[in-house]
């Protein structure tokens, strides 16, 4: 398995409790498609955007460190796109060295 680091952005209107099921979502899809989540980076939060979204001048980070195969990043990928909840993501692959 490889490392990836994937960083998203979610609305800031959204409850604590839908943040809460939005990251057990995707952490049951990194689970089911052999993936294993490693880590969320601390200290992010709500903050401003560099530029507006989708009329919206703020959104709430997140930094996960993860292990999985292409195929749990595919999936990842087409999860959070079919959801109306996240402003923008990306994931990208830990370098082996």
């Amino acid at each position: 398995m490889r490392t990836y680091e994937m960083m998203f952005i979610l609305k800031p209107d959204l409850a604590e409790e839908e943040i809460g099921d939005i990251k057990e979502r995707l952490k049951k899809v990194i689970e089911n498609f052999g993936g294993e989540f490693i880590e969320e980076a601390e200290g992010w939060g709500k903050k401003r955007l560099a530029y507006e979204i989708k009329d919206y001048l703020e959104g709430i980070y997140s930094v996960w460190s993860l292990k999985g195969k292409p195929e749990t990043v595919q999936e990842l990928d087409r999860v959070i796109k079919l959801s109306d909840k996240f402003l923008r993501h990306v994931i990208i692959r830990q370098d082996e060295g």
